[in-house]
């Protein structure tokens, strides 16, 4: 009987290891990635002209690349203080769509509206989305872009839906 309870006792405690191991060694869910991604890349084209503190906080919440590449597209965009030189803001319209799942690499689209601005006018794209690729790095115990794109749809295109 005592050796039955003893191995009862090893076993849960074992069972509590293994347990405790899952939780830290990383594993995220893909609704955690997605959730987290998309609060971060909303926040990245959410940004005001001149702001470069604000505008550079996104930085984190990118991989190396991601963060050169989004850069990339903001080439013309930015002053020599790295600072936006307009004002914009993305509104989610509808919940995120996974468009592809993969080798923990998730690749979604969230649907919504996209308003840039300057000092000589505003624009409003009513049909925008921004389209993210992201993964969660179990060595920062984070979610991170590797890619993040805003797309306008004219007319009754679907691509950004």
């Amino acid at each position: 009987m005592r050796a039955s309870i003893k191995i009862l006792l090893c076993l849960a405690l074992a069972a509590g290891i293994l347990l405790a191991e899952a939780s830290t060694t990383g594993e995220v869910d893909s609704s955690t990635i997605v959730s987290t991604a998309q609060k971060a890349s909303v926040a990245a084209v959410t940004f005001r002209e001149g702001d470069a503190a604000g505008f550079n906080r996104a930085r984190k919440d990118f991989t190396e690349e991601g963060w050169k590449d989004f850069l990339r597209h903001m080439v013309g965009y930015l002053d020599s203080q790295g600072a936006p030189t307009f004002n914009s803001s993305f509104v989610p319209s509808k919940s995120a769509r996974i468009l592809d799942e993969s080798d923990g690499k998730i690749h979604f689209r969230i649907p919504g509206t996209l308003t840039q601005s300057n000092q000589l006018g505003r624009t409003t794209y009513a049909h925008a989305a921004l389209e993210v690729h992201a993964i969660y790095d179990p060595d920062k115990k984070q979610v991170e872009i590797q890619r993040l794109e805003q797309i306008t749809c004219a007319g009754t295109s679907t691509t950004c839906d």
